[in-house]
């Protein structure tokens, strides 16, 4: 192929240009800090913004079910119900907004909020609601958090744990501006209560590879789920909690350098991956979903004992430290020979480094802080096949092992 040539170290080294190689990427707005010679496609946060996370491509069609469900077991029923019932079930705990998933909840500014309940003014049907049901009947809200939110707040705004809104902004009924709504009339009160909605619910049995098939091809508001916050609504139990944790700690964010927005839970995801694959070594990753190994770990990190879950702790604080140390403002980015600013964080060299990382103890930490570590790195970065391991097709499970054991290979030349 042209442009590619064997190195001494049997490594295939791509002699084209940057430019050449990634001439093919679309181009995004630049972000602070970044190289603009590296135009990374990056995952976007809540408000359409690129951010510093290299958006993955992980070969995978969510639209493909490939397995034999039987169709008598997926079950997805409509109901019509009103604004006072959603609200009669949030209060009786019988809707599950994912306490923790409250960040992503308050998105929406007061002035799109208000709008919304403008529109139920205005008798302006609004966007369905997506729920699974959970074995008590309670429902988790997957598609609508945002807007069951806005309503909870104008009309109750403590079953949210936020102010309450006053509206503000409004296109039409600007009389109301600064209203709650004790200010509104009985009868538009009334109105307010007595407005239908309709709420898509998946019923408890559906096989959950099914369920995130359904809600990975949600776009009511304009804004597709990521699949970490399917995972999230779909998976309740000890795991999220754990997540947000270790995606707050210190380590975390000084390893990042800060730079991973949390909103869309990309942080989350990147917690999830690592545990994922002190879970299952990479060698025995054999599934190529990806996403299905990614909910299975958050079902086994449920299950976890208090002891096993403390030495993850332990581990992954102890990885980010490791390669905030090691690898500087450059840890989990693509990096080449005397590049002076960040690539985008790179979800796969992150499970990867950080992995590898974890595997090592503490006196090896110190001695490649002492090494050139980066150096090294940045010749790995010029084999083409490890390049593309954490670039495309990245759950293909040959991809997994390539860039596991070329790190793994990578720390081991540096300590003999």
């Amino acid at each position: 192929m042209a442009g590619l040539e064997d190195s001494s170290q049997g490594r295939t080294r791509d002699r084209r240009s940057v430019y050449e190689r990634y001439q093919d990427t679309t181009g995004e707005q630049s972000v602070t800090g970044v190289d603009d010679l590296f135009p990374f496609p990056r995952e976007t946060s809540s408000d359409g913004r690129p951010t510093d996370v290299e958006r993955e491509d992980t070969d995978e069609d969510v639209d493909q079910i490939t397995s034999p469900f039987d169709p008598e077991h997926i079950d997805i029923e409509t109901r019509t119900t009103t604004v006072d019932l959603l609200l009669s079930r949030l209060r009786s705990g019988m809707i599950d907004l994912a306490p923790d998933f409250q960040r992503r909840a308050g998105i929406w500014t007061d002035e799109k909020q208000s709008r919304l309940i403008e529109s139920l003014l205005l008798r302006i049907p609004i966007p369905s609601f997506y729920a699974a049901e959970q074995k008590d009947g309670s429902w988790t809200i997957v598609d609508g958090i945002q807007r069951l939110t806005s309503i909870a707040r104008f009309f109750d705004a403590g079953v949210v744990d936020a102010r309450p809104l006053k509206l503000t902004g409004l296109e039409y009924l600007r009389n109301f501006k600064g209203a709650s709504l004790q200010d509104l009339s009985g009868k538009l009160q009334i109105r307010l209560r007595e407005t239908e909605v309709v709420v898509h619910v998946i019923r408890r049995g559906t096989p959950e590879p099914v369920m995130f098939n359904v809600f990975a091809r949600i776009n009511t508001g304009g804004e597709p789920l990521t699949r970490q916050e399917i995972r999230h609504a779909l998976i309740p139990g000890r795991a999220r909690s754990f997540l947000a944790e270790l995606a707050e700690s210190d380590e975390f964010r000084y390893a990042t350098g800060g730079s991973v927005v949390g909103d869309r839970m990309a942080d989350r995801e990147m917690a999830l991956r690592f545990l994922a694959f002190r879970l299952t070594a990479p060698d025995d990753y054999r599934l190529g979903d990806f996403d299905a190994f990614l909910a299975d770990a958050m079902h086994r990190i449920n299950r976890l004992p208090d002891g096993e879950e403390e030495r993850l702790r332990v581990e992954f604080r102890t990885a980010m430290s490791a390669a905030e140390r090691i690898f500087g403002q450059h840890a989990f980015r693509k990096y080449r020979a005397g590049q002076q600013r960040k690539s985008p964080i790179n979800k796969a060299l992150f499970e990867t480094i950080a992995v590898n990382l974890a595997w090592l103890d503490s006196q090896d930490h110190a001695r490649l802080v002492q090494l050139d570590a980066l150096a090294a790195f940045a010749d790995l970065m010029e084999d083409s096949e490890f390049e593309r391991s954490i670039s495309v097709a990245t759950g293909d499970p040959k991809k997994v092992r390539k860039r596991f054991d070329a790190v793994r290979e990578l720390f081991e030349d540096l300590l003999a």
